[in-house]
């Protein structure tokens, strides 16, 4: 059972979920039937349009490149059967950036901006096929290690921090998860592409709304807001010493300076809370969650995330029984703000990741 907010994330997590039970050669021949079509097609003026509400500042697309996702998208609204109409539609939403105008670097951004050529033709049809014989053989991989067995699956469309009471308490045997980075990433953006063209989303209300509840907000939510502070259950001197070291930083730049990124911090420390609370009431006695954060670097300022979170957990009764470290150098966008460089970062201020092992007593 997992947890998403992401009308994107979600979809993908529940058709790879169901994916088993299709049929691997149907959605082969599928997948050729999909090629013959644009073979037939060249000349024909797609039905499909470009969703209205999505906007770039450059075409998304080449002119060349939008006919043949419009024409994918005319024969995807033409299969009956939904399950295969939704691998298609997630073969298509996972490729539909390589050959846009865009790329990610991480964060999504036109492609003239980091010196890569933009595509002006693309075998679009193809890329979106091999993507689904992909899935077809993992398919067919997942039913011999699985026998007979059919896995119970379900993926709630809504924040863990407000859904968790769906699971029964003290019911859960181990918690999985990596919530997001404390380094700005914004996830919903940088999705806007699929859930635009997959019709998940239609304004950017919508998005905003997404945004609202996303676990640590983002810093261009909060950093005009009064001063937020922590929580008096997690108001460590560690925490609080970071906070306002990173508050005092650059006060001449107004909300852009330390104040804004300490408001950052703060929200997402808080959230912190609120996710170790949820997984305090999931768990069973005895039972375990195994956390993946990385740490960050705001304003040049060390921030031990794991650590923060390991004193956090127990403020809301977990115990930590160790913390991993499985990469001790990253490349990553987690140094914000800061004369430190990404890789260029020296020992004492080097990115990580780590896994926070938690466990309810």
């Amino acid at each position: 059972m997992g947890f998403e907010i992401n009308p994107y994330a979600a979809f993908a997590c529940q058709t790879k979920l169901d994916a088993f039970t299709a049929d691997p050669e149907s959605l082969r021949d599928q997948a050729n039937r999909f090629l013959g079509f644009h073979t037939r097609n060249r000349a024909r003026k797609p039905r499909s349009v470009p969703p209205p509400g999505f906007r770039t500042r450059e075409a998304f697309y080449h002119p060349k490149i939008l006919r043949k996702v419009l024409l994918s998208l005319d024969f995807i609204d033409e299969i009956r059967d939904p399950q295969a109409r939704d691998l298609f539609r997630l073969a298509f939403a996972a490729t539909m950036v390589s050959y846009s105008n865009y790329s990610y670097e991480p964060s999504l951004g036109r492609k003239a901006a980091v010196g890569r050529v933009a595509a002006t033709e693309f075998p679009v049809e193809e890329s979106i096929a091999a993507r689904l014989l992909d899935m077809s053989t993992d398919i067919c991989w997942f039913r011999e290690q699985q026998g007979n067995r059919r896995p119970r699956r379900r993926v709630v469309l809504d924040s863990f921090f407000t859904a968790y009471r769906r699971v029964a308490r003290d019911s859960v045997d181990l918690i999985v998860t990596s919530p997001p980075y404390l380094n700005n990433y914004h996830y919903n953006r940088n999705t806007r592409p699929q859930l635009y063209w997959l019709g998940l989303v239609e304004s950017t209300r919508e998005l905003k709304e997404i945004e609202q509840r996303n676990f640590g907000k983002f810093w261009q939510t909060v950093r005009e807001q009064p001063n937020v502070e922590l929580d008096p259950e997690i108001a460590e001197p560690e925490i609080m010493d970071t906070l306002n070291e990173l508050r005092a930083k650059t006060p001449e730049k107004g909300v852009y300076g330390g104040r804004g990124w300490a408001n950052y911090a703060a929200t997402y420390f808080n959230d912190c809370l609120r996710f170790a609370r949820g997984t305090h009431w999931c768990l069973r006695p005895g039972a375990s969650a195994l956390v993946v954060v990385g740490n960050s670097i705001l304003q040049g300022i060390p921030v031990p995330t794991d650590r923060f979170l390991a004193q956090i957990a127990g403020a809301a009764g977990l115990e930590t029984v160790a913390i991993h470290i499985p990469r001790s150098t990253r490349v990553g966008n987690s140094i914000i703000n800061s004369e430190i460089r990404v890789g260029s970062a020296g020992r004492k201020n080097r990115l990580y990741e780590a896994v926070v092992e938690l466990k309810k007593p």
